[in-house]
């Protein structure tokens, strides 16, 4: 008899993602949840389930003029799925219902929240229950109080919880037809916004990290020093590099007040690397601002968080990586704390799988849509990487393989390279030897 091997937990991962979307897709066709008069393709369903599930934002319909009241909610439910995952939603049930959990499902857990350890996995869930509701509860409240001037009190309330679920999960749906861009000039909205994506941007480790260390850096976990800092930095260096090239540009923020200027540049610079809303015309800025959009992209949020990309913990431990061995040292170092060679193997081979993913969607893309610009079809493959939603107003023209694969594009993002690549390798047998060691020229 031929012995059952169990799925392993990047495969079951992998498998539960596309049961999601699968479901999502059949709940986004029915007739019932859409708009008076209005029609929806099977592609469209799948591209609009997959975009929630992978909490991205790029759509190729306007949602809200697509879907009623119950497909809004359907979305907000797929977003929330996809950004907690469906692991976390698993053990709050197994909780609620007195289910013992086991190993297995610890092991699913740490795979789906991409932590360190084991220990206290089914407590960091409970967590991520009350912290999200919390954060969305209120950050939804606090945008009603704004738009409910221009809507009334009901669609305002549904219109901020959406908002801030969206924003919590930096998954960038909107239901406004130009997205946040009547916003421009409201601090507040861009207070509340950008609060919310960085908290979800930053991962739940790190943030119970913060409130149990009463907000002392020096008690901080590496993880977390490494995720704070180096997402200080990268918002330091965006805010003025954005401002100066689009100071003048007629067709973004040359014709706001100093004010507004300084308000659009830091709603766009935070929203850039995870969430994907949008303040301003993506595909009216310059060249080199897009180009550095592109980077911030590729970066990324934090690990365990509810973003996309090669994330800023990689960034910084290949950035240190490099100087270690540019200065001869032996050892990669962060905050006196030496990494192990296995984390920085593990750092360069994400980067590796990653630019291999952009490298083979942006060329298929490249030749099935004729005619379209390098710079943005590479956009659109590295915002659907990253899943982070910002557009050049390309998606709506995508051909239908082009759609296929960005939704490709989105899943593996999500999923993240490592994770997707464990799930489709053959797993290897127990090595009993080791080859003998050569030396060869490297550079």
């Amino acid at each position: 008899m031929k012995k059952y091997n169990p799925l392993s937990p990047p495969q079951i991962l992998v498998v539960g993602f596309l049961i999601s979307i699968l479901v999502g897709t059949l709940l986004l066709s029915l007739p019932y949840v859409h708009e008076p008069n209005v029609e929806l393709s099977v592609t469209e369903a799948l591209f609009t389930a997959t975009s929630a599930i992978t909490v991205t934002g790029l759509n190729v319909i306007d949602p809200g003029t697509t879907f009623n009241r119950v497909g809004e909610v359907i979305i907000i439910i797929l977003i929330q799925l996809g950004g907690l995952g469906f692991m976390s939603f698993a053990i709050w049930v197994f909780v609620l219902l007195g289910k013992k959990i086991n190993l297995r499902h610890r092991l699913l857990m740490q795979e789906n929240t991409g932590q360190i350890y084991l220990q206290g996995i089914v407590k960091l869930a409970l967590h991520l229950l009350w912290i999200t509701l919390a954060l969305e509860l209120f950050g939804g409240f606090l945008l009603a109080t704004r738009w409910h001037y221009y809507m009334g009190w009901g669609e305002a309330l549904f219109q901020g919880f959406f908002h801030a679920v969206s924003a919590f999960n930096n998954a960038g749906f909107s239901l406004f037809p130009t997205g946040l861009m009547n916003d421009v000039n409201d601090i507040f909205i861009t207070i509340v916004i950008t609060s919310l994506i960085l908290l979800g941007g930053l991962g739940f480790t790190v943030i119970i990290d913060i409130f149990n260390k009463r907000f002392r850096f020096s008690m901080f976990s590496l993880h977390s020093k490494v995720t704070l800092s180096t997402n200080l930095v990268l918002i330091s260096m965006g805010i003025p590099f954005f401002f100066l090239i689009e100071y003048g540009n007629p067709n973004s923020l040359g014709p706001l007040s100093f004010i507004s200027k300084l308000n659009a540049t830091y709603f766009q610079v935070i929203t850039t690397r995870t969430a994907g809303f949008n303040t301003l015309d993506i595909g009216l800025l310059t060249q080199a601002t897009l180009f550095m959009f592109i980077i911030y992209m590729f970066i990324g949020a934090s690990s365990g968080s509810t973003g996309g990309g090669i994330k800023v913990t990689t960034m910084a431990l290949i950035w240190v990586s490099l100087k270690s061995i540019l200065q001869g040292k032996k050892d990669a170092v962060i905050f006196e704390r030496r990494i192990p060679v296995d984390h920085v193997l593990r750092g360069m081979a994400i980067i590796i799988l990653s630019l291999t993913v952009i490298i083979i969607a942006t060329l298929i893309l490249d030749i099935t849509e004729r005619g379209q610009p390098f710079l943005k079809i590479l956009f659109e493959v590295v915002s659907a990487f990253g899943t982070v939603g910002l557009s050049m107003n390309f998606t709506p023209e995508l051909s239908e393989i082009g759609r296929y694969v960005i939704m490709l594009v989105m899943f593996i993002g999500r999923l993240g390279p490592l994770t997707f690549g464990y799930a489709l390798a053959k797993k290897v047998e127990k090595e009993y030897f080791k080859y003998p060691e050569e030396k060869m020229m490297i550079g």
